[in-house]
């Protein structure tokens, strides 16, 4: 079996060239990175589009991105010209034959969600991720991805208008992801991308005001990373026995990275933050996941996904 062969993964019944996912917001509409000399679906296994909502948006006011200690906070706002802009004007410039690309809907209403993938669905989109982090206008600003019953409500509305794989994105900002996932399972979705960012803040000491206009936003890199971890692990505790597929992401920057949320549940692994510490670092990680499977014995890299041994005396203390 040849190498290229070997990062193959099955997603949904999709095929994945590689198990590595560039994550929305961070390649733009596809078109930024693809384009790179040399891109290939061997380097990537699929792309998610930025945030889309039904009518152009703005987004926030500057600044909206500030560095932190091994991480970045960013409260862009969505900004993005429209889910018609994106249908009739992008997709039709990307080339569906060099990775999968994947369409991600958010909404600050119900509704708003179900018509976004209402429209994705009759494109040649391959699949739609559903944000679920976007405040609920209606419910006073709550996100729907911090309650189980609107991430249901969401899913189930998204479910109804498409029969494209649904993958949804889960906040770390809950009290139980399990649950959520549980209720999100029943509702329809096909498959999780664990985790979003969490939310936090950065202070200018000498203005005493917030770096970002928006006062807080959403923090990303190596800092989150042991938490989207130890949610990955409990997300595939659910996802197991339905045999339902997880995007890891929260952190990654390096091989040992992607292996780690392999070996927690991961099916596929997303790249973010890590994109801007080394944009070329995709072809890298991949190599890295060879040379383990080498070194493991392991056939492909699905064998990796959940083979987490955990400690014969764990104890739970209170």
């Amino acid at each position: 079996m040849s190498d290229e062969q070997r990062l193959k993964v099955d997603f949904c019944g999709l095929e994945f060239g590689s198990p590595l996912v560039l994550l929305s917001g961070c390649a733009g509409f596809g078109e930024e990175y693809t384009r790179i000399q040399g891109f290939s679906n061997r380097d990537v296994g699929a792309v998610c589009l930025k945030g889309t909502t039904l009518e152009p948006r703005l987004g926030n006011q500057p600044h909206r991105l500030a560095e932190t200690p091994d991480g970045m906070l960013n409260a862009i706002g969505l900004q993005n010209p429209g889910v018609d802009t994106i249908v009739k004007e992008v997709l039709p410039k990307l080339d569906f034959s060099q990775t999968r690309f994947v369409a991600n809907v958010s909404g600050s209403s119900v509704e708003e969600y179900q018509e976004v993938t209402r429209r994705f669905d009759d494109s040649p989109i391959d699949a739609i991720e559903i944000n679920i982090s976007c405040p609920n206008v209606k419910e006073g600003g709550v996100a729907f991805g911090n309650d189980p019953g609107m991430s249901a409500r969401v899913v189930e509305a998204c479910r109804k208008v498409t029969g494209k794989p649904l993958i949804t994105k889960l906040s770390p900002n809950q009290t139980d992801i399990r649950h959520n996932a549980r209720r999100c399972i029943e509702a329809g979705s096909d498959a999780f991308a664990v985790i979003n960012t969490v939310m936090g803040m950065a202070i200018n000491a000498e203005t005493r005001q917030p770096v970002l206009h928006n006062n807080q936003g959403g923090l990303s890199g190596p800092a989150i990373k042991p938490i989207a971890l130890l949610k990955v692990h409990e997300v595939h505790q659910v996802c197991k026995p339905h045999k339902i597929p997880i995007i890891g992401q929260g952190g990654i920057v390096n091989t040992v990275d992607a292996i780690e949320f392999l070996i927690a549940g991961a099916s596929a692994v997303g790249l973010g933050t890590g994109l801007f510490y080394d944009p070329l670092c995709c072809r890298k990680i991949n190599q890295g996941i060879i040379d383990y499977l080498d070194k493991h014995d392991y056939k492909q890299v699905s064998e990796v996904t959940g083979s987490l041994v955990p400690h014969s005396d764990t104890t739970a203390y209170t």
